[in-house]
C-alpha cells in the first residue's frame, strides 16, 4: 500500500469491481485507452481477481486502486521490465474525480516508490497524441516527451499517434 495526503493506492478489492466497471464503460474514460465500451461487470470482476494475486516486484503489470476517502477513483499502473531497473506506467481516472489532482498526485506518489523505494533506472509512459491532458500530466511531472510515432497504433478503427515520454531516476531526484 502506497498512501499521500488524500489518497491510498493499494491493491484492488472484489467490492472495487463495479466502480471499476462503471468508470471503464464511460466512453469519455475509454476514449484514449486499450478497452471499448461497456466494460461488463463480470470483465471487471475477472480483472480484479487476477490482479489482486500479482506481486508488484515482480516483472509484468501491476495495478493500484486509487482511493479517495473511502471511494475508489481510478487506477494506476505499472508494468515491471524483466530487468526489474525500468517501467511503464499508466492511470486512468474516473469523470467525476478527474481535475482535482488525484492523477498527479497519484501517479507522483507511485514514481516516488519507484525511484526511490525500488531503485528504479527509468520510467516510460505512452499515451495517444489527442489526449492533451495526459500529456500535459506527464509533462507537469517532469517526464520529458522522447518521441512522436505517427499512426503507429490501429484502435478503434482508426490510426493513432502516440507520445512516447520519459523519466530518469536522476531527473526525478532533481
Amino acid at each position: 500500500m502506497l498512501a499521500t495526503e488524500r489518497l491510498v493506492l493499494r491493491r484492488f478489492r472484489p467490492e472495487d469491481a463495479p466502480a471499476f466497471s462503471a468508470y471503464r464503460s464511460d466512453p469519455g474514460v475509454a476514449r484514449y485507452q486499450s478497452w471499448e465500451p461497456p466494460f461488463p461487470l463480470a470483465l471487471a470482476e475477472e480483472f480484479v481477481r487476477e490482479v489482486a494475486g500479482l506481486d508488484p516486484a515482480e516483472p509484468g503489470w501491476f495495478q493500484y486502486a486509487v482511493e479517495a476517502d473511502g471511494v475508489l477513483v481510478g487506477d494506476v499502473g505499472v508494468n515491471l521490465h524483466e530487468n526489474r531497473r525500468q517501467a511503464e506506467i499508466g492511470y486512468t481516472v474516473a469523470t467525476p474525480h478527474q481535475r482535482k489532482g488525484y492523477a498527479s498526485e497519484a501517479v507522483r506518489r507511485v514514481l516516488d516508490h519507484l525511484f526511490a523505494e525500488r531503485g528504479l533506472h527509468k520510467v516510460s509512459a505512452e499515451c495517444d497524441a489527442r489526449n492533451e491532458a495526459s500529456a500535459k500530466l506527464l509533462a507537469r511531472l517532469g517526464f520529458r516527451r522522447e518521441g512522436h510515432l505517427v499512426e503507429h497504433t490501429w484502435i478503434k478503427g482508426e490510426w493513432t499517434d502516440d507520445l512516447i515520454f520519459g523519466l530518469l531516476a536522476r531527473e526525478w531526484r532533481a
